[in-house]
């Protein structure tokens, strides 16, 4: 038998690093399955050659158990070595290059790996810093760059904060920034979306500076904890909890990966007096099942990491008592101070909105409203406030607040269920919503339709700028809920619809060269139908809110073959000490 027909039954699209059934440990080399090497193979939608599929089994793209099956291949297991950091990539992790002595062969293959000439090897270090030379021990090997646990920094980063505030930094999977200074964090962030529209769209283009949170810590009002049933290391069931996070792919990082390890956790264990001590957290960093023990989170309020506390200690007495037989994700949402840990509670956010800016009705300390700086303020429409130097030393930023006596009107009051998708940062909401409401009013538009309108955040916050505004959602429980906070709010210029997927602009009488469309897809951007139905719309402008850029930058191309011209590309950072961010692109129509 020849490696063609060896070969040709098993080729296909396969990336196993998205593949559960194949992981079955925190274990940076351990996979659940056997199956032939040809499964290993992340052909990127390609057919594999027999020669391409013999020179990824000889590099082990993916190891098998331990280091009996290890691809030595450029390193040894466990080698460790000496290199400098040049960069971060979007992911927050530290990359650097080495120089192999000589091209790498791939035994009968005969191959020269791309990466082992030129630039050097690539080796990436997580929390390791640019300009820090580090020493590292090398853990896996893949076709073109290697990963590396971090030993110890020997030149550090003037940019490195020595005591990250987290405990658990580096082995909680929740943050990977606690080490670099804010103003370094937005400075990188900024660079990271101008590589992503310069690689993904094949544009250059000014990208302004990240509009910084208030808080830079105790910010989240959205965290969803989980944990594994004792012996087995499953999570456990909570009776009357939902397993499946509505609008998942809309989440952010956090709740996505919290549901993700619900779903894949399910054999039922018995109580066992190790219940007392079972984890309950988040997963840990490099790792898609170990759970680390979190009893406070540093980036979620205050009120959440009180309840917490409560809730946690509630959990373990059900451990004990047997209740528990398969596992969900835990739910602590913060409004107002109130906190709700029931998935499917009716609750309220408010928001103040006057003039150019929104502010939320929270009570918010001038020195936590730090927006980055004056560069960024004045890019999305922001005001900076008179400054302590003692907390712009400290915050490596501007103190920002909202300036003069707030206007007597009344907050926005936004209705929604506990387990929807909300923005998780309160305390930079008005900052962005008010800046997509001035994006979208820059425009001379009459008309806006807000897509993913979700319970009303931009129709309803834009209405008074626009002669009709109207939400379209294929979620009918969130349309309803869009319905009565227009009605709650006294705005009557609105209107939602719960559309059709295949017909999403069908109920929509606006003239598209009037109207300006908001979109806010989920993590995944927006799908083709979506997207040509858009198109075939063509509206005079578009603003692009993402949670994602990457995928962002990816649609940014279409809009650019569709018509469409660029005309702003702003970031906000909802996620300190996180890799993740929002960005608001505005397009508009050509001619």
């Amino acid at each position: 038998m020849n490696s063609a027909s060896l070969w040709r039954p098993l080729r296909g699209r396969v990336d196993p690093r998205n593949d559960p059934s194949l992981r079955i440990g925190p274990d940076h080399n351990m996979f659940r399955s056997s199956r032939t090497l040809a499964a290993q193979i992340w052909l990127k939608g390609k057919e594999a050659s027999p020669r391409l599929i013999a020179a990824d089994a000889a590099l082990g793209i993916l190891c098998s158990v331990g280091r009996k099956k290890f691809n030595d291949h450029p390193f040894a297991y466990h080698q460790e070595i000496e290199l400098e950091i040049s960069t971060l990539t979007n992911h927050g992790v530290g990359l650097g290059r080495v120089q192999l002595p000589e091209p790498l062969r791939l035994g009968s293959c005969d191959m020269d790996l791309p990466a082992a000439t030129g630039a050097g090897w690539v080796i990436m270090v997580p929390f390791s810093l640019p300009g820090e030379r580090v020493r590292v021990r090398i853990y896996r090997n893949h076709q073109n760059y290697s990963e590396a646990d971090l030993l110890a920094v020997l030149t550090p980063s003037p940019h490195r904060v020595s005591a990250p505030r987290c405990p658990l930094f580096g082995r909680c999977g929740g943050c990977q920034y606690q080490h670099l200074v804010y103003a370094e964090q937005l400075a990188w962030k900024r660079r990271q979306v101008a590589e992503l529209l310069r690689h993904l769209a094949g544009v250059e283009f000014a990208v302004a500076p990240v509009v910084g949170s208030p808080r830079q810590f105790g910010y989240r009002s959205k965290i969803t904890p989980h944990f594994a049933a004792p012996n087995r290391g499953v999570a456990a069931e909570i009776p009357n909890a939902k397993f499946q996070i509505p609008n998942e792919d809309r989440a952010d990082p956090a709740t996505q990966q919290s549901a993700s390890c619900a779903r894949d956790s399910g054999l039922r264990t018995q109580p066992s007096a190790a219940a007392a001590d079972c984890p309950i957290g988040f997963l840990k960093q490099g790792s898609r099942y170990e759970i680390v023990d979190v009893a406070r989170c540093e980036i979620a309020t205050d009120a959440i990491n009180t309840r917490l506390t409560e809730v946690r200690a509630n959990v373990r007495a059900r451990l004990l008592a047997g209740e528990f037989t398969r596992g969900a994700t835990l739910l602590l949402r913060d409004t107002g101070g109130t906190v709700t840990s029931e998935y499917d509670a009716v609750i309220t956010e408010e928001i103040l909105v006057a003039g150019r800016g929104v502010w939320p009705i929270r009570a918010t300390p001038v020195g936590d409203w730090r927006h980055g700086s004056e560069e960024a303020l004045s890019s999305a429409g922001l005001r900076p406030a008179a400054e302590d130097p003692a907390q712009r030393a400290s915050a490596g930023s501007t103190t920002t607040e909202p300036t003069g006596a707030l206007p007597a009107v009344p907050p926005l009051r936004l209705r929604f269920l506990a387990r929807d998708f909300f923005q998780n940062n309160p305390f930079i909401l008005p900052s962005f919503a008010g800046y997509v409401r001035d994006q979208a009013a820059a425009t001379n538009a009459r008309f806006l339709i807000d897509a993913y309108c979700g319970s009303g955040l931009f129709a309803l916050a834009a209405a008074a700028k626009f002669q009709r505004v109207a939400g379209v959602e294929v979620s009918e429980t969130s349309v309803a809920f869009a319905r009565e906070n227009a009605t709650a709010n006294g705005i009557t210029n609105a209107s939602f619809l719960a559309g059709d997927a295949a017909a999403i602009f069908a109920g929509v009488d606006f003239q598209a060269a009037d109207t300006v469309v908001v979109i806010d897809p989920p993590r995944k951007g927006c799908d083709e139908p979506f997207l040509r139905q858009l198109f075939s719309f063509g509206p005079r402008a578009v603003v692009y809110v993402s949670c994602d850029p990457a995928t962002q930058m990816r649609d940014l191309g279409y809009f650019l073959k569709a018509g469409y011209v660029l005309t702003a590309v702003q970031p906000f950072d909802l996620f300190p000490q996180t890799r993740h961010l929002e960005c608001v692109i505005t397009l508009r129509k050509a001619g």
